[in-house]
């Protein structure tokens, strides 16, 4: 666990979140996994035990606790296996609720954030395109003005929560012609007549996760939906990412210490060749190589977190972050399974949805090659 022992605040949110986890999550896990499906009343059961949008002002109905207590949350969720849920939870509370905080009108706050925070609300965000994943700048998804109105058309794939969202921030071209600069945010009410899905999309790993194929055909929206102003969407996803990215960070430290509980465990009890294969030389010897690239992503996420809490966690921060968190938790994943034997390529053990499940943090949220590109430019410049 990150540094939290002596924060009275989050091991009081700490122990709450597991007892929720292990009463209302875990027995009904496998299932979900084994469905493809997590049931939608699960946001409302979240919401109901002060569980989202922790972070988020009390004015609104949550908690009003600190940054840290929304990125346990997280790293908790992770460490116990339950990567799918996470990822929803990132999505809805710790990217979706920023967003609304810090650009949004308070009429649209009040609108929104309230029922996030019940879970009456699920929330996702629509940037990924069939033909536009890092590179934002070329979707093709339009929102053009007709009066009181814009009228959205286009597509995005690969959405996290995107079949059971009730409002989904999209990003469209507000002018066509002008890059990265005609780029618009808005908050689309899923509710609203020419907006569809397509099948959930089945995934490697995260089987439980939510992620879908979105649809908007002639579908109009009311200028009140604009999220900020007009043509600065690029400039919102650029101050915005960062936190985003320290999330999958978070995520790649809990589930690597879970993996790592599981494989401990597992070596001090199976036996072979007349002992426990945890006496092993190579077995203490990989051990010990996981804990301490462990140890050193975390306290790399330690300083940025606080780097983030003082505002000065730039957008090449969290992009070596996200990097080491994540290519670390894949190794860490890879070697711990692999002393799992035969038995860790079978579902009966837990290991092997630990390692489907980390596969996607370094491709989502910026893959590991942009991440290197992006640390490169603040290094070198363009």
């Amino acid at each position: 666990m990150t540094n939290y022992e002596n924060n009275e605040e989050i091991q009081m949110f700490r122990d709450m979140v597991l007892r929720f986890l292990e009463q209302e999550v875990i027995p009904h896990y496998d299932e979900w996994e084994h469905n493809h499906h997590t049931p939608r009343e699960i946001w409302n059961t979240l919401g109901s035990a002060g569980i989202l949008l922790v972070d988020m002002p009390e004015k609104y109905g949550a908690a009003g606790a600190s940054f840290d207590v929304c990125q346990m949350i997280q790293e908790e969720m992770c460490r116990l296996g339950l990567h799918g849920l996470a990822t929803g939870y990132n999505i809805h509370a710790n990217i979706i609720a920023p967003y609304l905080l810090n650009i949004a009108t308070e009429a649209q706050k009040e609108q929104w954030l309230p029922r996030m925070v019940t879970g009456e609300v699920l929330t996702a965000l629509a940037m990924t395109e069939p033909g536009a994943g890092s590179d934002v700048a070329s979707m093709r998804t339009t929102a053009i003005k007709d009066g009181d109105e814009y009228i959205l058309n286009g597509s995005k794939t690969f959405i996290t929560n995107g079949n059971m969202a009730d409002m989904i921030v999209v990003c469209a071209k507000t002018d066509p012609n002008a890059g990265a600069k005609g780029i618009s945010l808005f908050l689309v009410d899923t509710s609203l007549a020419g907006f569809s899905t397509g099948k959930p999309i089945e995934k490697l790993g995260q089987h439980s996760s939510d992620t879908g194929e979105l649809f908007f055909e002639n579908m109009r929206i009311p200028k009140e939906a604009l999220l900020g102003q007009e043509g600065q969407g690029f400039v919102y996803l650029m101050q915005e990412l960062p936190r985003e990215r320290l999330g999958c960070a978070v995520q790649a430290i809990g589930h690597a210490q879970g993996a790592l509980d599981l494989t401990i465990e597992y070596v001090s009890q199976r036996k072979a060749f007349g002992q426990s294969v945890g006496q092993f030389q190579n077995t203490r010897f990989k051990l010990a190589e996981c804990q301490t690239e462990l140890e050193l992503c975390r306290a790399m996420l330690e300083k940025h977190m606080a780097k983030f809490r003082r505002d000065e966690m730039t957008v090449t921060d969290a992009a070596m972050l996200k990097l080491a968190a994540t290519e670390m938790q894949l190794k860490m994943v890879n070697e711990c399974l692999q002393l799992f034997g035969g038995y860790g390529y079978t579902d009966e053990y837990k290991i092997s949805r630990f390692y489907r499940d980390a596969r996607v943090q370094t491709i989502y949220a910026g893959s590991s090659e942009i991440m290197k590109e992006v640390v490169a430019r603040g290094m070198l410049g363009r």
